[in-house]
């Protein structure tokens, strides 16, 4: 059995061909790009919003990506319980797009922060990390606008419902301000819906899914869906 994976692509979209390698190519699943302006998602069975820049980050970051024909396809999607992930960018669109809850800021240093961070594995029951193994990964990540925040109500519903699915974290676990690297509340590096069905998460697991870049600890997010579907 082979999933099919659709590709968003945005104008500015910059780690959509990492998707699509990750599980065309090292998972051997069906993968396929889906332009923005398309209206239809082709029979994917999951769909990834990829990072990058949509639309140049004009107004906000996934403002604008939110009004494409193709999101209104993917929230109606997720809507109906599909699978969706939003890398980066990807969450920036989902936050806008209401599918997921909170906003996403600059950084608390202002600055574009691009480097490996770990992250603690706060609840590895989802579809997203059901065959994650470690309870820390080391991930990369490469943002200016990964700050994530959200109303005291929103951020207890969070913590309550276990919808924290990844947390910023030392190589122990342990989840400081120390290793915080955007002033994300409580840590925050990847959330779940209520559902269970739409993941949003600011580092790119794409980027680490390969043993030629030296670090595959990123791969078992895609296994995880994949596995997901076999069940």
């Amino acid at each position: 059995m082979k999933i099919k994976f659709g590709i968003v692509v945005f104008p500015g979209s910059n780690c959509d061909h990492d998707a699509y390698y990750v599980v065309k190519k090292n998972l051997d699943q069906d993968a396929e790009f889906l332009w923005h302006k398309d209206d239809d998602l082709k029979n994917c069975d999951v769909i990834v919003l990829p990072g990058g820049f949509s639309y140049g980050d004009y107004l906000r970051t996934g403002a604008i990506a939110r009004f494409s024909p193709i999101v209104h396809e993917v929230i109606e999607f997720a809507n109906n319980g599909g699978t969706v992930i939003g890398i980066c960018n990807g969450f920036q669109v989902l936050v806008e797009s209401n599918l997921l809850p909170g906003v996403l800021l600059k950084n608390k240093s202002t600055k574009f922060v691009c480097k490996d961070v770990f992250l603690k594995i706060e609840n590895n029951k989802t579809r997203f990390s059901g065959e994650i193994a470690k309870s820390v990964i080391k991930v990369p990540i490469a943002h200016g606008d990964g700050n994530y925040f959200a109303d005291k109500n929103i951020i207890e519903e969070l913590e309550n419902n276990n919808q924290v699915v990844f947390r910023y974290s030392d190589s122990e676990g342990n989840t400081s301000e120390n290793y915080n690297p955007n002033g994300s509340i409580n840590n925050i590096a990847g959330i779940i819906n209520k559902q269970g069905n739409v993941l949003g998460m600011m580092p790119h697991p794409e980027r680490c899914s390969s043993e030629v870049l030296n670090n595959t600890d990123g791969v078992s997010v895609f296994e995880s869906i994949v596995a997901d579907f076999i069940k």
